[in-house]
């Protein structure tokens, strides 16, 4: 990648102003040093007026096709619009020259992510994924004990994301058209096995039961799936909203300790409220009360391990990590083929659920 010598901002531009774009991808670009939001396209005239109202120097597209007409403009075009959308734009913006980032899932299938990401490479350019849990507070706690051995070698990582919404919110998500790539496995699913991958590598097996629960439901909303590492870590991972009762966010057993921790990050419920990076204190903190416990033999609630003081959570380092690559070379945070990876074991997921069977990678 060509390495730019400019310090002058590099210019943004945001296509789609839903939740995605409006609560994580703006703020986001807006408090990282070296980007500057330069336009966010959307036709809706209420998000229009949403988006220059948040950011008066922002300029406003219609269209995507509007804004690349327009490409010599920009540095950077981000891709926050629904999951159906995302490899067309992404193809047409790398063709403009345009260096890509990608709200997850980057695509439906991971040989349309390989597509692309051989397509940016074919044109020197930075295709990157936005996986944001990766900077979630628990998940930088949890690397910070693997990496200091503190859990021993690890058997067993339980994931859940997990939410009660026994009320389907309608929209493209919770849509039963396979062409909107909707439903959990493919929402949350995306996330936590995107973390399971990054702290364990490669996987080797995929098993999974996918359910449609509430009443009027489109798609799965009710997830688990099961990953066979080629390490011999074993991954369990739930996603679903129709938990009544919350289990813990992380269990990790290892052969000298285990770690649970239970609750949220609480970096998007900040940015949902209008919290900014950069203007509000302790960002990415949380309390004493919700810190996870490292040890052995008892149940954390009731009393057994110590407390583990969370790391705060660092969204912002995504972007920082975006800007670096394009000024200076420095590594892509998440790589298309990683995001490709992913999608391996989704789509490995979607049919294990469907037909009843264990599929080898």
């Amino acid at each position: 990648m060509t390495g730019r010598t400019t310090r002058t901002p590099l210019r943004v531009g945001l296509v789609g102003y839903g939740l995605a774009g409006s609560v994580f991808h703006a703020p986001l670009i807006a408090a990282t040093e070296g980007l500057a939001l330069d336009t966010v396209v959307t036709s809706n005239p209420e998000r229009q007026d949403q988006a220059r109202a948040e950011f008066p120097d922002v300029r406003i597209a219609a269209s995507p096709d509007e804004l690349l007409d327009r490409a010599a403009e920009l540095d950077l075009i981000v891709i926050a619009s629904p999951n159906k959308t995302h490899v067309a734009l992404a193809t047409s913006a790398l063709k403009a020259g345009l260096p890509v980032v990608v709200d997850k899932p980057i695509a439906g299938t991971a040989a349309e992510a390989r597509e692309l990401a051989a397509l940016a490479e074919q044109h020197s350019l930075l295709l990157s994924v936005f996986q944001n849990r990766r900077w979630d507070n628990d998940f930088l706690t949890l690397r910070k004990l693997l990496a200091e051995g503190e859990l021993g070698d690890v058997w067993r990582f339980e994931s859940r994301f997990e939410r009660w919404r026994p009320q389907p919110k309608g929209g493209w998500r919770e849509s039963g058209d396979p062409a909107e790539i909707g439903g959990l496995l493919y929402d949350l699913g995306s996330h936590v096995v995107d973390q399971a991958l990054t702290l364990f590598g490669p996987v080797t097996s995929v098993y999974a039961e996918s359910d449609i629960r509430r009443a009027g439901a489109e798609t799965d909303d009710d997830t688990f799936i099961a990953l066979t590492h080629a390490n011999g870590v074993r991954s369990h991972l739930y996603v679903s909203a129709t938990t009544a009762q919350l289990g813990p966010r992380f269990r990790v057993l290892g052969s000298k300790a285990g770690y649970v921790k239970y609750g949220l990050d609480p970096q998007e419920a900040d940015l949902r409220d209008g919290k900014r990076p950069g203007t509000t204190d302790g960002w990415g903190e949380e309390p004493e009360s919700l810190y996870g416990r490292v040890g052995s033999g008892e149940s954390p609630l009731t009393g057994g391990g110590r407390p583990e003081p969370t790391l705060p959570g660092d969204y912002p380092a995504y972007y920082a990590a975006v800007a670096a690559a394009l000024r200076d070379g420095a590594p892509n945070p998440v790589t298309a083929l990683e995001a490709a990876a992913a999608l391996d074991v989704l789509e490995a997921a979607r049919r294990s659920a469907r037909d009843g069977v264990t599929v080898t990678l």
